[in-house]
């Protein structure tokens, strides 16, 4: 009669990392020291971490090719192709309000771990003249342009359009083979995407209707992280709106299963996403949360949160740092993050 053998937790690997994120004493955890010099010095780090060396020097040419343009209820909607850098090139949708004039405030729009950008006009991915019915408020474009703001969204790196095709992809995220060939190769997913997102702003300087002084990034969950970190790096963007992503590494990227576009190599010895963050001061922040959110943990996203309000105090901006926290699960909350966005001095503008 066989049994089924008993083996100890230790026997697992995860016995150790458990073990030590509770002794993690992260080198650059913002402590109450010199605001400017903290931040230069962890930026520098992020930036390392998340392999951005890779990106500097002289960039590709732009090159953008426009597909399509049509008139929409709102404005009008152009399909355009970037180069973002050799052999990179990836769709954007570039979203004009009718009810505004230029310059416009523009918004960055990064979708998350979905079938991709399509969401943010409320089109089918296979055919973009087909209206589908918005899916947790993750039309980001059409929010814009009904409040008189215009967007380019982003298809990001792995999903949507840009899903793997040349390998043979293992994980149901599209994330896998790219994630960790890109660690291989000394940089990042997320790298990778935060740099699009900075090749966006190169085009949007391009355009005569756009102002420098009012550009933001919005994304939910994948896009979330996106939105937070490109703010966090890339100091041409003016404010952030990251959706259901925010909370401490501890209690949601290190406590299960993510995709493996979440994991940025040493991060958790060196910061939590509160001093991540803490990186976009004095710029505004808008951080969006589900309180039913079970990968991103309500409580450890407040506590976290607490910690940012002490960066801003400390950057002498506490009023531009704002949590909306609404009863739900893990999706975008459209009127109330719009509704603390256009009450902040930026949304005045």
């Amino acid at each position: 009669m066989s049994t089924t053998p008993s083996y100890p937790a230790t026997f697992s690997p995860s016995s150790y990392h458990d073990l030590a994120k509770k002794n993690i004493r992260q080198e650059l955890r913002y402590n109450g020291e010199d605001f400017p010099r903290w931040q230069e010095k962890l930026r520098a780090r992020v930036a390392d971490l998340l392999g951005m060396k890779w990106f500097e020097g002289e960039r590709v040419a732009l090159n953008p090719r426009p597909l399509w343009k049509r008139e929409h209820r709102l404005g009008t909607i152009e399909k355009i192709v970037l180069s973002s850098e050799e052999a990179v090139d990836f769709p954007a949708y570039v979203c004009i309000p009718g009810n505004a004039q230029p310059p416009y405030t523009w918004v960055i729009c990064v979708q998350g771990h979905s079938t991709g950008m399509h969401h943010s006009i409320s089109v089918d991915r296979e055919d973009e003249t087909v209206a589908i019915a918005p899916n947790g408020d993750r039309d980001f474009a059409i929010g814009c342009m009904e409040r008189g703001l215009a967007a380019i969204c982003v298809e990001q790196r792995s999903f949507g359009e840009r899903r793997e095709l040349v390998r043979t992809e293992p994980s149901s995220s599209g994330c896998h083979q790219a994630a960790w060939n890109a660690v291989m190769l000394g940089r990042t997913l997320p790298g990778e995407r935060i740099f699009d997102v900075d090749r966006a702003i190169d085009y949007l300087e391009t355009r005569d209707d756009f102002d420098p002084a009012r550009l933001g990034v919005l994304g939910n969950s994948g896009g979330g992280m996106t939105a937070l970190f490109s703010a966090a790096l890339l100091p041409r963007i003016r404010f952030a709106i990251p959706s259901c992503y925010f909370c401490t590494f501890n209690d949601s990227i290190l406590a299960m299963n993510h995709c493996a576009c979440n994991y940025v190599p040493g991060l958790s010895l060196v910061a939590e996403m509160g001093d991540i963050a803490g990186l976009i001061a004095p710029r505004p922040l808008i951080i969006v949360n589900g309180d039913e959110d079970t990968i991103f943990p309500i409580e450890a996203a407040r506590e976290e949160f607490r910690h940012v309000q002490k960066i801003y105090a400390a950057a002498g901006a506490p009023e531009n740092c704002h949590h909306v926290v609404c009863q739900g699960g893990h999706r975008f909350y459209a009127e109330p993050a719009w509704a603390t966005f256009l009450e902040s001095e930026t949304g005045k503008l």
